[in-house]
């Protein structure tokens, strides 16, 4: 009797297996929010059809920075220095604009040490998926207060945390980002969409997933835990997205939903669950987020998008073609030029 074939595996549009996204074992706790953000970027960039080699990954230290070695093996990787990721991230994206930029840093990595360059990189609109793994802690250095930690919030020791926050979604909506949203590593539906819909979009995305460490800051009195996440946030939006590839005749109430439309043709849908929201108000945006955070809620979703602002790379008038691969000719100036440059000064 003939042994059954294997069925064959399962395949997106770019024939490519899931396998193919999948990157190396984790060395992060049991648990951790970071693996669950990995699997759903796994998922997001397999089901957009994104080719694993046009990828760059991007980091700086800490537990999130591990991250980028757990997902597409198969794309280009760099870990830099703590807190200088983006200053990486835009030297790297400026010599070759084909690329699909993905920067994952954590919220030490972001809001204490890298808060300078954070700030420069929000206000440029660099085409990048910026994410935050945000657990409020130093997973690495034994659990002390990360500066977005709430005022209030106590560690396992007990000791309470006296400084107020930064909120990245807020800074990064006031510098200049054009997609700006926060999300929970623990509610896979919304991370997915929102990660789809990064992935459209051309400008800087910047999310900051809520991700419990299971170590360090998932106890009673944390307000970055599993639990806290479970009964105090407030999504603002139900948010869909229908890729350019597939038919976007989708019906819904007007009124009730907003229809942004990215830049490659799909299409964002955010139904209305939170007040007359609207994703295109940067300030109302910024004043709901901080009306939220008196109330103690935690808002997620889409707080603002606007697919409609010229990015760094479009401001630069860079030619079509990478500046990675132009002849030297074309990127160094000649003698005479530079001759004509000194005469100039003398």
């Amino acid at each position: 009797m003939a042994t059954p074939s294997a069925p064959a595996p399962k395949v997106n549009r770019l024939g490519l297996p899931i396998l193919d996204y999948r990157g190396g074992k984790t060395t992060l706790c049991a648990g951790c929010g970071h693996n669950a953000i990995s699997e759903r970027i796994i998922d997001a960039m397999y089901e957009m059809g994104v080719q694993p080699e046009r990828v760059m990954k991007l980091s700086g230290i800490g537990c999130s920075s591990k991250s980028p070695a757990y997902f597409l093996s198969r794309s280009h990787s760099f870990n830099s220095v703590h807190g200088r990721m983006p200053s990486v991230a835009t030297g790297a994206l400026l010599a070759n604009k084909s690329m699909l930029g993905l920067g994952v840093s954590g919220d030490g990595d972001t809001a204490s040490i890298g808060i300078g360059q954070f700030m420069h990189l929000m206000r440029r609109n660099l085409p990048l998926i910026y994410i935050i793994e945000d657990n409020g802690v130093y997973g690495l250095t034994k659990g002390q207060f990360s500066a977005t930690a709430d005022i209030g919030s106590r560690l396992k020791t007990g000791v309470a945390n006296e400084l107020p926050p930064i909120d990245t979604c807020s800074l990064a909506i006031e510098l200049g980002a054009t997609f700006v949203g926060r999300s929970f590593s623990g509610d896979k539906k919304q991370l997915l969409t929102m990660l789809k819909a990064a992935i459209a979009h051309k400008g800087t995305v910047m999310l900051d997933v809520i991700s419990p460490c299971v170590t360090f800051n998932d106890h009673e009195g944390s307000t970055k835990s599993y639990k806290y996440m479970q009964e105090h946030e407030e999504a603002i939006s139900e948010a869909g997205f229908v890729p350019s590839f597939e038919d976007i005749a989708v019906d819904y109430d007007p009124g009730t939903t907003y229809d942004v439309e990215m830049h490659d043709g799909s299409h964002l849908r955010l139904r209305k669950l939170h007040e007359d929201y609207d994703p295109t108000d940067r300030i109302h945006a910024v004043k709901s987020l901080m009306e939220a955070h008196a109330r103690g809620e935690v808002l997620t979703g889409v707080f603002y998008v606007d697919p409609r602002k010229p990015s760094f790379t479009d401001m630069l008038n860079l030619v079509d073609q990478p500046l990675a691969t132009l002849p030297q000719e074309r990127t160094r100036p000649s003698r005479k030029v530079l001759d004509e440059i000194m005469a100039e000064h003398e």
